[in-house]
């Protein structure tokens, strides 16, 4: 069986980089799990740090309204 890499591997996690921080948050506004995203874990407490750290700054919203309506 093929070992998986990290998604992350090569990539700048940065909290101003707002389309790669809402990838890994589900439609209600939480963090996606490891095991489902097959980020390593250096590179999860990173993006989990970052993604903290967009909410703080208002980048992200800690929160979304669900909305069937919705497409985003």
């Amino acid at each position: 069986m093929a070992e998986k890499k990290c998604p992350l591997e090569w990539q700048n996690i940065d909290y101003k980089n707002t389309e790669l921080l809402k990838q890994y948050l589900t439609k209600f506004g939480k963090i996606i799990p490891r095991y489902y995203s097959w980020v390593s874990l250096k590179n999860q407490k990173k993006l989990a740090k970052e993604i903290k750290r967009a909410r703080i700054m208002a980048l992200i919203p800690f929160i979304k309204r669900f909305d069937p309506n919705y497409e985003g």
